[in-house]
């Protein structure tokens, strides 16, 4: 066995399965001196049995010319003697019926299989360096140490007496020959097809996690849990809280077991025959059945029902028994349903156990026939549909409508996503189309040693060719991971360095080089706007951006206690903060736009990247989670200043309009909710109110949900406005003491973080960026500032 030339791949000894077919490679004993044949004359093997199949395990050793050239070269002969006294001769070729087992790559034989079958990557581990080859989830089976070479006996009821190998110059190995006594086939020669698992033992019904389907004659994807749980029209069905049922795909041979099992403990087995045959196996713990009523290659548009042309949006088309049938191009399950941080984040999300595809209007691919659920949503101010449609075989185009219910633009207000990472800018504009957003800012960002979209900067706005009004900008995120993290938009020049003083931000052992002022000093310098990014954590360097001046808005990307509170603290501390949504989007497991901002431009103005931004900066706005708000004080809006000469009361309206059931609209007055209107899953609630006003004060409506939302981090489905701003009696301002306490605290303290933790360069080593000899003075600059400025506001 040393001695076959050119091998380097040692064929398995003794009884081996190759490809699910038995074979025995030289003698019981694994005796290495008569494993193979590699003749150098004719060499007959007797058989004396019938069959109708004969399959050799066989490889070139060497190719017949230099560069895979010898395609049909023919190195070999086996004859068939049967024992009528006929004969059947067939050739064996380079490239047909034999290869060597390590060919050139795309140059494997046309008439011969691997044998090893196609194989599933580990689903829940691997070695960093096949992290990118994961994604494919599968890959070819590659030839181990034989190619199989099938002869069907013309006459299987005629005995061969004897297989005759009759060579050539060209040097052949043959490992071992199996027979075939059935009529089928021995290679698999049909599709997958879907099935259903289903565990019908009470005890292991319940199971969490997955199952896990193998096949000894075929292939199986891995089972994928089915969703039971209510579904929400175009937003996602829950995440199963069971291993059955579910479903996955088969190609397999009618002998072949399929075998369900559950954390290495099996549930049993059934035959594939016997699932096809019948439509289902089962024993005493599982049940398989076929769920494949045929299919069509169909054509789809979704159209908007107003204009009657394609609109861009998101798709999920399943059949009745909740399998995926997903556009071609998209995934059935992004990332096998595995966390997606930074993978495989364009073009598709996931929402709970859904995948929605994104398209432009238009898609193709496979659709079951029957009965088919699509799932369709488009924003917040599209209705999302959920129906049934018919196909009918033959069927190859199919149109669906997507009605809007709000068009909240026709009023100047204008929708955006403050915060996008991971995707290029040709998917955020997918995205953004999908989803109705006029504006992604798509942020750059290090995290360690990884730097994200560098080679997506331009300095001005992406605007997409054939959707006007929609821009996609790409600007920063810049973190330090005790003074804080700061969105930036429009700046004209890359604001360096990203991120600052080691990890998670910056690199292994940084120093503290910068601040989050330095950032913002220098995005204002060339016209753009800067925002405390998911206020307030990390919560070091937002009190003194705010307190000086330097931050134009904060972001919510999740409504929680914590944000709420502290953003009313600095209102009350007569702080005016424009309030922002965005979605932190860094995986497939959230939409853009999920948490959106709306901006109001003034009445006739044309959308601009640059008015977008100037109306945030002047607190036109509300974020949404969902609801859709209309806010007015007197006829003033978010972001709008009313002057009273005196005490009184003033007219509030407001208004939540939802795809989602509501739970309540809440006026809020310093802080304070002072009046509400509650309903059961209503999807508008308002209220008209009067209210008195006795000082300096700011007013705002929020909304909350029912339901969470079925992202990576189920966000409330939640709204907020900016404040509109009830000056009485003068210029407002307001100044709570204990708000004003607690500020100046934070600012102490990161200050001393700066002083007494941060890591810190040598000044004599180190040329600065800022260009300044004392970099600890530098560092301590914007604190000192704001300081001075609660000093002043104090004392005002």
């Amino acid at each position: 066995m040393k001695d076959l030339p050119g091998d380097e791949n040692d064929p398995p000894l003794g009884r081996a399965t190759l490809r699910g077919l038995p074979f025995l490679i030289g003698s019981e004993d694994q005796d290495s001196e008569r494993c193979f044949l590699v003749p150098e004359q004719s060499v007959s093997i007797d058989v004396g049995k019938q069959a109708r199949h004969v399959i050799v395990a066989h490889r070139l050793l060497a190719p017949t010319q230099p560069h895979a050239h010898g395609v049909g070269t023919q190195v070999g002969e086996y004859v068939f003697h049967l024992a009528d006294g006929s004969q059947h001769s067939a050739p064996i070729r380079e490239r047909f019926e034999i290869q060597i087992v390590q060919p050139e790559w795309g140059r494997l034989p046309f008439r011969a299989v691997s044998d090893a079958f196609d194989r599933k990557a580990d689903r829940f581990e691997g070695r960093w360096e096949e992290s990118g080859g994961r994604l494919a989830e599968h890959s070819i089976g590659w030839p181990q140490a034989f190619f199989l070479w099938c002869w069907e006996n013309p006459t299987p009821d005629v005995a061969i007496e004897r297989i005759e190998i009759v060579p050539t110059e060209h040097r052949i190995l043959v490992g071992g020959i199996t027979l075939g006594y059935g009529e089928e086939y021995p290679f698999v020669r049909t599709p997958a097809r879907p099935v259903r698992l289903t565990v019908t033992d009470d005890g292991a019904a319940e199971n969490e996690g997955v199952l896990d389907l193998s096949v000894d004659r075929g292939v199986a994807t891995y089972p994928q849990p089915i969703s039971s749980g209510d579904v929400r029209p175009g937003w996602g069905t829950p995440n199963p809280t069971a291993a059955s049922p579910s479903y996955a795909s088969v190609s397999a041979l009618p002998s072949a077991t399929l075998k369900v099992s559950h954390d290495d403990t099996s549930l049993g087995e059934v035959r594939w025959g016997d699932v096809e045959r019948d439509g289902q196996a089962s024993n005493d713990k599982v049940r398989v059945e076929l769920v494949d009523p045929g299919r069509n290659w169909v054509h789809v548009t979704v159209v908007d029902d107003a204009t009657g042309k394609p609109v861009p949006c998101r798709v999920h088309f399943r059949s009745p028994e909740g399998i995926p049938y997903q556009p071609h191009g998209h995934h059935q399950h992004v990332n096998q349903n595995l966390g997606s941080w930074h993978y495989d984040v364009g073009g598709d999300v996931r929402l709970g156990e859904t995948t929605y595809a994104y398209i432009d209007g238009t898609c193709q691919g496979w659709l079951p026939r029957g009965d088919v659920q699509l799932d369709i949503a488009r924003g917040f101010e599209y209705e999302p549909v959920r129906q049934t449609v018919r196909v009918e075989p033959g069927q190859r185009e199919l149109t669906v409508r997507l009605r809007r219910h709000v068009d909240l633009a026709s009023t100047g207000w204008f929708s955006g996503d403050s915060h996008v990472h991971f995707l290029s800018t040709a998917g955020a504009q997918l995205e953004q189309l999908g989803e109705d957003l006029r504006v992604v800012n798509l942020l750059q960002a290090q995290w360690g040693a990884l730097f994200t979209n560098t080679e997506d900067f331009r300095g001005r706005p992406a605007v997409i060719d054939d959707a006007p009004g929609y821009f996609t900008y790409v600007g920063q995120e810049n973190r330090q991971h005790v003074l804080g993290h700061l969105v930036m938009w429009g700046m004209k020049r890359p604001v360096m360095p990203w991120s600052s003083d080691g990890p998670d931000e910056a690199d292994l052992g940084g120093a503290l080089d910068t601040t989050l002022s330095d950032w913002a000093d220098r995005v204002h310098a060339e016209g753009g706007t800067v925002v405390a990014a998911h206020f307030p954590a990390p919560n070091g360097e937002p009190a003194t951006l705010i307190a000086t001046g330097r931050a134009d808005a904060v972001e919510m990307l999740a409504q929680s206690g914590d944000s709420i509170a502290e953003y009313y603290r600095y209102l009350n501390s007569g702080y005016r903060l424009p309030l922002v949504g965005g979605t932190d989007k860094m995986s497939n497991g959230v939409p853009v736009g999920l948490y959106r901002t709306y901006a109001r431009l003034d009445q006739d103005e044309e959308l601009t990247y640059e008015g977008w931004c100037r109306a945030v900066r002047q607190g036109r706005t509300f974020l949404s989670g969902g609801p859709l708000l209309s806010f007015s004080v007197y006829g003033r809006q978010a972001g709008d200043t009313l002057e009273l000469s005196g005490p009184g009361t003033v007219p509030v309206s407001a208004k939540a309009d939802s795809v989602f059931p509501l739970r309540s609209l809440e006026l809020v007055r310093n802080g304070e909710v002072i009046a509400a209107a509650t309903g059961d899953g209503v999807r508008e609630l308002s209220l008209e109110e009067e209210v008195r006003i006795d000082g300096h004060a700011w007013l705002a409506v929020r909304a909350f949900g029912v339901d969470a939302h079925l992202d990576e981090w189920a966000r409330p489905v939640f709204a907020h406005t900016s404040p509109v701003y009830v000056a009485c009696a003068g210029p407002w301002g307001m100044a709570d003491p204990e708000g004003l306490r607690y500020i100046r605290t934070l600012v102490e303290g990161g200050r001393d973080y700066v002083r007494h933790t941060a890591v810190h360069r040598n000044d004599a080593l180190t040329t600065h960026h800022h260009g300044e000899a004392n970099h600890l003075s530098w560092l301590e600059r914007p604190f000192k500032e704001a300081l001075e400025a609660l000093d002043r506001r104090n004392n005002g």
